[in-house]
């Protein structure tokens, strides 16, 4: 019987050849070559069944992979060379089935269309650790999956008055920012509006607070001049009064009675003279001439 997959004797080699040229028995000895570099493996075609019982297809599945080459006599000595049927083909659809029976077309469709790659490449790198330890899934990319014409009509209608409900909210949106900002320029304008009349209100308040103040100053000033001018002229009637007290004396007295006399005299004619004055001295009253009738009545003479 012919033995594959590099089995010579009815047993596969433990060794792998690396790149290059190499001898092998003609006939007997069989090879597989097994890519350890990144590939891609696309799954076509996937049935899936929703739990609503829709039934759609996904057309293609990618999976990129790559195999550490340590691990490849022990991946094919148990999964053949053909590693990937059994451990990405088959369990890409076990694992699919698996999603799409638990969750309902508008789920698998829009709702959680965008976590399936994610989730995939997350359950198939689970098992391939416990299964297949060496084998690496590094992305899985997943097309949108076909649906039925019907359904899929009513969907791009839903999504059509979906755009239609985004537009108008965002129109409403745009309506109610451009208000907001309208709002917003009154308010500050307002807001300028009343701290300019402030300021003004300010301004017109100092401005009576300092012609106060120079009044109040003015007044005081006047006040003050008044008040030594007042002080002044009290302390010279004090002075004048105590020099006249000082000076109004009796002989004072008498002397400024004769000087008003002198200066107010008249010129008499005739052989009688009148006696207008009488010693009032200390001595009493007397009938005869003062001295100083004597003096005018020789002033008198002098002036005939």
């Amino acid at each position: 019987y012919l033995i594959t997959e590099q089995r010579q004797g009815g047993a596969l080699l433990t060794s792998t050849s690396g790149p290059g040229f190499h001898l092998m028995l003609p006939f007997i000895t069989t090879y597989k070559a097994v890519q350890t570099t990144l590939q891609t493996d696309e799954v076509k075609n996937v049935p899936c069944g929703t739990s609503g019982g829709v039934m759609i297809y996904f057309d293609r599945i990618e999976v990129v992979n790559y195999l550490i080459p340590s691990a490849v006599y022990d991946i094919v000595r148990n999964f053949t060379a053909d590693y990937d049927k059994a451990l990405i083909f088959n369990k890409v659809h076990h694992e699919l089935n698996q999603f799409c029976s638990v969750h309902s077309l508008q789920e698998v469709y829009i709702g959680l269309f965008d976590q399936i790659d994610e989730n995939l490449k997350l359950t198939l790198q689970e098992d391939l650790t416990s299964m297949a330890p060496g084998l690496i899934i590094q992305a899985v990319r997943v097309t949108k999956p076909n649906i039925p014409e019907s359904i899929r009509r009513n969907y791009e209608l839903m999504e059509s008055e979906k755009t239609k409900l985004l537009i108008s909210q965002q129109t409403q949106k745009v309506v109610e920012k451009e208000a907001e900002t309208e709002r917003i320029k009154a308010v500050i304008e307002a807001e300028k509006v009343a701290q300019v009349a402030e300021i003004k209100y300010g301004q017109k308040v100092m401005e009576k607070e300092t012609e106060k103040k120079i009044s109040e100053i003015e007044d005081d000033a006047f006040l003050a001049r008044q008040k030594a001018k007042a002080d002044a002229e009290f302390y010279t009637a004090q002075r004048a009064a105590e020099a006249n007290k000082l000076k109004l004396t009796p002989e004072y007295l008498q002397l400024m009675k004769y000087q008003a006399i002198a200066a107010n005299s008249k010129i008499y004619f005739g052989n009688d003279i009148p006696q207008m004055f009488v010693d009032s001295g200390p001595a009493g009253a007397s009938s005869k001439p003062s001295a100083a009738m004597d003096i005018v009545g020789e002033q008198i003479l002098d002036i005939d």
